[in-house]
C-alpha cells in the first residue's frame, strides 16, 4: 500500500496521526544509538527534491516497547509495579496471555518489544517452548531481571539461536570486572539501574549516572539505556544527553493504574510518552 502524502493537501501540516506500515534497522550514529527506516501509511514530510531539503520529525511515542509478565513475588518492583502485576494476576493473566498480546499488536505495529520478566515464569513455562513460541509472537528482546549471566546458560544459548535479544542488568555498585561480563552476554543494548533498590519513581536523577555511563562505555560499544526511577520529560532530557536509550516504567503503569478502563487512558499515557520522547529527542 503506497503511503498517503498529506503535504500535497496541506504544505503547512505539524502533526498528524499514522500507522508504522514496516520497521528496519539502518545505519547508527556515533555513538552506536539504533536507528531504523520507518514506512508509515500516511506522511507530512517533504522528501529531499528539486533542491529543497526534506521535512524533519520525529515520531511521538516510545521506540521500544518494555512488557511486563505478572509474577506473585517481583522483587526487584517497587510498589506500582507489584500492584499492577498483582491486578492482572487476579485477573488471571498469564506469560502466554502476554505472549498473545504481542501477536495481536504485531498486526498492527513494528516497534521493538522486550519482555520483562522473572525467571519463575519462564522456568513454569517451558525454557523450551520459550524462546520459539516469544520469536513466534514477534518479541524483539527479553530482560530476565534475576537471572545474572553466570547462570543464564541455557537460557541465553536458545535465545542467541532465535535472534532474540538477551538483556542483563548493571547497577551503580556495578565493578569493571561485573561490566565486562554483563555487557559481552547483553544483546541489543545494556540496561544500567540508576540507583541501588527496586523500580519506582524519584524527584531527580543521582548525581553519578553520567559518570557511570561513561565508564560502562569504556567496555562496551553496545547502546547502553539508563531506567529505575525516571518519571519525568526533564529526567529523560538530561540522561539523553549521556545515554543512548531512556527507560519509563514505574510513573506509566502509575497513570494506567489511576486511570484503569476510562476511555481517557490511552489519550493520556500517549501523550505522557510524547512527551517524554519529545524530551529525550530534542535533549
Amino acid at each position: 500500500m503506497p503511503t498517503k502524502r498529506l503535504y500535497y493537501d496541506d504544505p503547512c501540516l505539524r502533526d498528524f496521526a499514522c500507522q508504522v506500515l514496516h520497521c528496519e534497522p539502518a545505519v547508527r550514529n556515533s555513538h552506536s544509538a539504533p536507528l531504523y527506516e520507518v514506512i508509515t501509511d500516511v506522511t507530512a514530510f517533504y522528501p529531499n527534491s528539486g533542491g529543497q531539503p526534506s521535512d524533519r520529525g520525529t515520531l511521538a511515542g516510545a521506540d521500544v516497547v518494555e512488557l511486563g509478565i505478572p509474577f506473585s513475588d517481583p522483587l526487584a518492583d517497587g510498589a506500582v509495579n507489584q500492584e499492577a502485576a498483582l491486578r492482572a494476576l487476579r485477573h488471571g493473566a498469564s506469560l502466554r496471555d502476554v505472549l498473545g498480546m504481542v501477536k495481536m499488536l504485531r498486526q498492527r505495529s513494528h516497534v521493538p518489544i522486550v519482555l520483562f520478566t522473572y525467571f519463575n515464569p519462564v522456568h513454569s513455562y517451558g525454557l523450551d517452548r520459550f524462546g520459539p513460541d516469544c520469536r513466534d509472537a514477534g518479541v524483539d528482546g527479553v530482560l530476565c531481571v534475576d537471572l545474572p549471566p553466570e547462570e543464564a546458560g541455557e537460557y541465553k544459548a536458545s535465545l542467541d539461536a532465535l535472534d532474540i535479544a538477551t538483556i542483563f542488568l548493571l547497577a551503580p555498585t556495578s565493578t569493571d570486572k561485573r561490566i565486562e561480563t554483563v555487557s559481552r552476554h547483553c544483546t541489543g543494548f545494556v540496561y544500567y539501574v540508576s540507583r541501588t533498590g527496586v523500580t519506582g519513581e524519584q524527584a531527580r536523577v543521582g548525581e553519578d549516572v553520567r559518570a557511570m555511563v561513561a565508564k560502562i562505555k569504556q567496555h562496551t560499544d553496545k547502546p547502553v539505556a539508563v531506567g529505575f526511577g525516571i518519571s519525568k520529560p526533564e529526567h529523560a532530557a538530561e540522561i539523553a544527553r549521556y545515554a543512548d536509550g531512556v527507560i519509563v516504567g514505574s510513573a506509566i503503569v502509575r497513570m494506567i493504574g489511576e486511570l484503569g478502563d476510562s476511555p481517557e487512558t490511552a489519550p493520556k499515557v500517549g501523550e505522557f510518552a510524547k512527551s517524554l520522547a519529545d524530551a529525550a529527542k530534542h535533549a
